[in-house]
């Protein structure tokens, strides 16, 4: 499973409580990487904001790529729970629709660390999305799969929804506005995005 899949696996996982030390080390990366980016940073620039030793980093993390999947899972967790609140506010599926693929796509690009990261460094992120054999969007896919079928459950939408292949079908439309920059559809425009769900995605709830 490549680095984003795994991030984003862990993200559904409970979370511990870190350690002082360790969540100091995760803050200092996350403006290590949001200033520098991933490459240009080292585990001795990571340490060193943390005000640690270099030895005492490499214990909590034994590699420069775990510790980027850490802070990239934080961010995918903080995400998924900010998510959840957004679309609890909303009234109905359909509002829930919009209001998810609204927040989903701005909030992954206004993020300093994964927006950042799509802008500068699009080939560390973009390949681990779309060549990892689908494990990533997978992940996504049966995050998305468990919304709706809550709705279902809940009786506000038909159980002749399939919930899979809906959420198939918004998880590849939203990792593509993710991984190429559209020329027709604004991801900046709130308004435009919103109509877009209510307009395409809304409907495909609807009892075949």
């Amino acid at each position: 499973m490549s680095m984003l899949g795994r991030a984003l696996a862990e993200a559904f996982e409970p979370d511990d409580p870190a350690d002082e030390v360790t969540a100091r080390l995760l803050d200092a990366a996350y403006e290590q990487f949001c200033r520098m980016g991933i490459r240009r940073s080292t585990m001795e620039d990571v340490a060193r904001r943390a005000g640690v030793s270099r030895i005492t980093a490499y214990r909590r993390f034994a590699t420069k790529d775990l510790l980027v999947e850490q802070v990239v899972r934080r961010e995918f967790r903080r995400y998924f729970d900010q998510f959840l609140l957004d679309i609890a506010e909303a009234r109905t599926a359909a509002d829930r629709v919009v209001v998810g693929f609204v927040s989903s796509l701005q909030a992954f690009r206004s993020n300093p660390l994964i927006g950042g990261l799509m802008s500068a460094e699009p080939d560390l992120l973009v390949p681990s999305m779309i060549s990892d054999g689908g494990e990533t969007l997978s992940t996504v896919q049966q995050f998305v799969a468990g919304q709706l079928r809550r709705e279902q459950e809940a009786g506000y939408i038909s159980d002749r929804v399939d919930v899979n292949l809906v959420a198939e079908m918004w998880t590849r439309l939203s990792a593509s506005f993710l991984a190429i920059p559209s020329r027709v559809v604004d991801l900046d425009d709130t308004e435009q995005l919103r109509v877009l769900a209510r307009r395409y995605l809304a409907p495909m709830l609807e009892a075949p």
